[in-house]
């Protein structure tokens, strides 16, 4: 028997077909609205670049490499020793800062913009090859952002948007922008016929990538060996991809500012317990992730390859290890855990497979993305007024640093300066050097004895001959003082700054 459809049977499946096309259009278009605004909210942050954890220890690097390219020194201390901050992005930075001679923080906030750039192409890039979609790529953007935790969390190569606000500036933004281009490009070559000059390039990618941030490098690895699983690539590739590893390696041995291998010996007691706080108040920081990871699941039942599952799997493994064994520094490959489910749960919303499950999806997603969303809400006080902000907001807004500009009337470049704490985080980015380093520094043989000298120094009763001793064997010639407490006749008040600190000249 043959079944005959009128026209008018045709009419109402085509209005029908427009109709359930219509609120996906809308999803759509509100998707790359919202995540335009976003990023319009980074790149008004970007101008202002406020201040925040380890901006210090960047601006420094590149003062260093502004002034002697080649043979840049310890970015913190009046020391002839490498530093893994000299990575090619930021030797790049310190050149064109070089050749510019535009300031420091000038070229940081070129540096924020390029870093910001990156990472939206290149997630941009990366979830093309995941899905087709229209609004997949703004999805993916906006859970990146805000699909953390009901409380901001503030960490280096963390990409929530609070984080991200105050460490666009830092080589992790940039490293983990290049990541994502990395997994793109890797995709395709494993999938098509790459040629060995493409296969070589990937290698030189991935070395830069190690070099410029560390720990996104680990995160970059992770990705890249979940990539390769899921293409299951035929014998032809295995011998590309080996030679890729292997010129990889020889660019890392061959760098000449920092001896990268040596750096699997710095993990100890200076990391590890400021690391420790990465698995803590896991629910407040990371709780909403799981929505990403049940959409994992139905991701798993379809593929147990899947490029997603496979990645979230390896970063649980390093992570996991960490908290295990007490290296609590490998959380800073959490990220490799956070990606891949932020990820899946956009993708679930607009490719599970029935019309009621992309809906039931796109309604978790929505609601967590609110709640991550209202979380980090105080990142808007860092391009409006805190005034004009609600009290509501106000409350989530953290104050950025406000910096040592004001110590720059007297304090010249490769002026020693004694200070601890914050101080000595920030006053090498202004030029001058501090005797004990802001940071854990590996390459510093003397670190424990310059930190020791440093408390000393500042320690309630310390005899002016002492002080006097250490200024001698360190070339002191200013002191910062938080409390502005100390009574030394060695010592002659200059300035006072924010927060009742001062500065000495010493006599």
């Amino acid at each position: 028997m043959t079944v005959r459809f009128s026209s008018s049977d045709a009419s109402r499946r085509a209005g029908a077909s427009r109709a359930a096309s219509r609120p996906a259009a809308v999803a759509t278009t509100v998707a790359m609205v919202v995540a335009g605004l976003v990023l319009v909210l980074l790149v008004l942050v970007v101008v202002r670049l406020p201040w925040a954890g380890d901006l210090g220890i960047h601006a420094a690097t590149v003062q260093r490499l502004r002034h002697s390219l080649l043979d840049p020194g310890n970015p913190l201390v009046d020391a002839d020793t490498p530093s893994p901050y000299y990575s090619p992005w930021m030797v790049l930075l310190g050149a064109v800062c070089r050749a510019t001679d535009l300031e420091v923080f000038t070229v940081l906030r070129l540096a924020a913009v390029v870093g910001l750039g990156l990472l939206v192409t290149g997630v941009r890039r990366y979830v093309r090859t995941l899905s087709a979609h229209r609004a997949a790529p703004a999805l993916a953007l906006l859970s990146l952002l805000l699909l953390w935790g009901t409380t901001p969390f503030l960490w280096s190569g963390f990409p929530g948007l609070h984080s991200l606000a105050l460490t666009v500036a830092y080589p992790s933004t940039f490293t983990l922008g290049l990541a994502f281009h990395f997994w793109a490009l890797l995709d395709r070559a494993v999938r098509g016929a790459a040629g060995w000059g493409v296969w070589l390039g990937l290698g030189v990618l991935w070395a830069v990538i190690l070099l410029c941030h560390q720990f996104s490098g680990v995160v970059a690895s992770a990705g890249a060996v979940a990539t390769v699983v899921a293409a299951r690539p035929g014998r032809g590739v295995w011998p590309r991809a080996a030679v890729a590893s292997a010129v990889g390696v020889a660019v890392l041995w061959a760098w000449p500012y920092y001896d990268f291998f040596a750096l699997f010996g710095a993990a100890g007691d200076a990391l590890e317990p400021v690391h420790r706080v990465l698995y803590e108040e896991p629910a407040a920081r990371y709780g909403l992730l799981l929505v990403g990871v049940a959409a994992l699941v139905p991701r798993w039942r379809r593929d147990r390859g899947d490029a997603l599952v496979v990645f979230f799997g390896l970063g649980l493994l390093i992570v996991g290890a960490g908290w295990v064994s007490g290296h609590y520094s490998w959380g800073r490959a959490l990220p490799a855990v956070v990606i891949p489910a932020q990820l899946a749960v956009a993708l679930e919303a607009v490719g599970a497979g029935r019309r009621r499950a992309r809906a039931g999806w796109a309604a978790l997603l929505a609601g967590a993305l609110l709640a991550g969303g209202w979380a980090q809400a105080g990142t808007v006080g860092y391009v409006v007024p805190r005034g004009a902000l609600p009290g509501v907001v106000a409350e989530r807004y953290r104050e950025p640093w406000t910096g040592y500009h004001w110590i720059t009337r007297w304090v010249e470049y490769g002026d020693v300066v004694m200070a601890e704490g914050r101080a000595a985080r920030q006053i090498p980015a202004y030029g001058p050097y501090t005797v004990a380093p802001g940071y854990p520094d590996f390459f510093l043989p003397d670190e424990e004895r310059r930190t020791a000298v440093t408390g000393a120094y500042f320690a309630s009763g310390t005899a002016e001959g002492v002080r006097r001793a250490v200024e001698r064997e360190y070339g002191v010639r200013w002191v910062v003082d938080r409390g502005g407490s100390l009574d030394d006749a060695g010592l002659r008040v200059v300035a006072r700054g924010p927060g009742g600190q001062v500065l000495y000249a010493v006599r």
